[in-house]
């Protein structure tokens, strides 16, 4: 089957406008996401799908490929589905443009997974390993059942104990693979499913119509940028890795 990765970039994020073409030492965080995704992938098949001409600018220059897609996409799946309309192939994997420590090996990983389930929605995920983390509403986080299928996401602590109590809990990472035919499920959606509203999670969309979401244990090596000051916590682990 044809694989293809798709790294989704919005300039007009509601967290941290421009985020894609921040720095980080001197590289852009969508430059050093598209480095990460050709290290596990081949070149010719990654792409960027954007609505911003400074972002097809300046991604190009770096040398990715770009696909332009409209601006009112409701999620980063739907502009997913969006470009799959000008990239054929039989799976689609999504990486979120905010993950600039993304795992080359968890890409892969995620991928082996994928076809061994051709027909499910896999997604990835990892522990977290402090309360602060737990607490974050920045971060979602995942319960699973024994077969690590997704029972449900929440920017919610949990899952938790009676008295509200952390003891072990995963995160989501945004590696996600999604058949060609799920993509046009999701979007056929013309607007959020209402938990999915609620939480601003797109993965709860497809529980919210019937459909299963395997996840997928990974490394936990990846330090998502959701605010500005997450800059900071990137390049303090590039320097404790002596990455540049």
């Amino acid at each position: 089957m044809k694989y293809v990765l798709i790294i989704p970039a919005r300039y007009k994020s509601s967290r941290f406008p421009g985020k894609p073409l921040a720095k980080i030492k001197g590289k852009y965080l969508i430059q050093r996401v598209w480095e990460r995704c050709v290290n596990s992938f081949p070149k010719d098949d990654v792409y960027v799908a954007t609505d911003d001409d400074n972002i097809q600018s300046v991604c190009e220059n770096f040398g990715a490929k770009v696909v332009m897609t409209p601006s009112d996409c409701l999620t980063g799946t739907d502009r997913l589905y969006e470009a799959s309309k000008k990239i054929d192939a039989d799976m689609y994997i999504n990486v979120q443009g905010d993950e600039p420590l993304i795992n080359s090996e968890d890409i892969q990983k995620v991928i082996e997974v994928s076809k061994e389930n051709p027909e499910k929605v896999i997604n990835a995920m990892c522990s977290i390993n402090s309360e602060e983390e737990f607490r974050l509403d920045s971060i979602p986080k995942v319960v699973t059942n024994l077969s690590n299928e997704m029972m449900y996401m929440s920017r919610g602590a949990i899952p938790t104990t009676k008295s509200l109590g952390f003891v072990k809990a995963y995160k989501q990472v945004c590696i996600m693979i999604y058949p060609k035919k799920m993509l046009k499920i999701f979007s056929e959606k013309k607007e959020k499913t209402p938990v999915e509203s609620l939480e601003d999670l797109e993965l709860l969309r497809f529980l919210e119509l019937g459909y299963k979401v395997q996840m997928v244990e990974v490394s936990t090596s990846s330090i998502a940028v959701d605010y500005p000051e997450d800059i900071q916590k990137v390049e303090k682990e590039l320097e404790r890795r002596n990455e540049d």
